[in-house]
């Protein structure tokens, strides 16, 4: 028997804040979801696109790295695989876990307190072992993200300053959190407004006409808002 899930009342008040059929603008979208009701939590912005690409195509598979002008709101862990003297340069850099293969054999062997990972090129050879691991969780160091790099102490700041990664998925889809709601209509708007010019500016070359079909924000547990592209 299948049960009917129940709406809560917060959902159903906040679904009110939504005009069926209309189509926002950013700061509109922005007005009306932070003027919703909201979870006892601090939600995040996400920023949902809908692209025209065939992703069985190599070169339509959207990809790149954005560094939102307000962060992200989150305290971001980084482990950078190295050796000599590019330790030195990340530890100055806020690395939060430095190594190279004992740091290689802990996360083979199950650990994985981090949320971002950088690596110079020396390693990539040894890191590549943990691809069936790093690789489902994004997490695998890639040269197209700046995260495998001689440039290890900038790749750090970065990430610890709100760089973001996108990549479309099979279905051409890209979803990104851009900030908590506490930041505000003008600090999210911008970090928002940053990501879309980014993933705008990604169209590739044999993409002919629209290139975002659909474009849509929400709060992690609210409803989305349609906006125009």
């Amino acid at each position: 028997m299948i049960v009917a899930r129940k709406t809560s009342k917060r959902m159903k008040e906040a679904s009110k804040a939504v005009t069926q059929g209309k189509m926002y603008s950013l700061k509109e979208a922005l007005d009306a979801l932070l003027g919703a009701p909201k979870c006892k939590f601090d939600e995040s912005l996400e920023v949902c696109f809908h692209l025209r690409v065939d992703t069985k195509k190599s070169d339509h598979m959207v990809r790149g790295t954005v560094i939102l002008p307000h962060g992200t709101g989150k305290k971001v862990c980084v482990a950078v695989f190295c050796r000599g003297e590019a330790e030195k340069e990340a530890q100055e850099a806020g690395a939060d876990h430095i190594g190279a293969q004992e740091m290689i054999d802990k996360v083979a062997g199950g650990w994985m307190d981090f949320d971002a990972v950088v690596a110079t090129p020396d390693l990539m050879k040894d890191l590549s072992k943990l691809g069936k691991i790093l690789g489902p969780r994004g997490l695998m160091p890639s040269p197209k993200t700046g995260t495998v790099t001689q440039k290890v102490g900038q790749a750090v700041k970065e990430l610890k300053a709100g760089k973001v990664e996108y990549k479309v998925d099979k279905q051409g889809g890209i979803h990104v959190a851009v900030g908590k709601l506490s930041f505000g209509a003008e600090k999210l708007y911008e970090n928002a407004l940053t990501l879309i010019e980014s993933i705008k500016n990604a169209k590739p070359a044999t993409v002919k006409g629209e290139f975002v079909r659909s474009l849509c924000v929400s709060s992690t547990m609210g409803p989305g808002f349609r906006v125009s592209a």
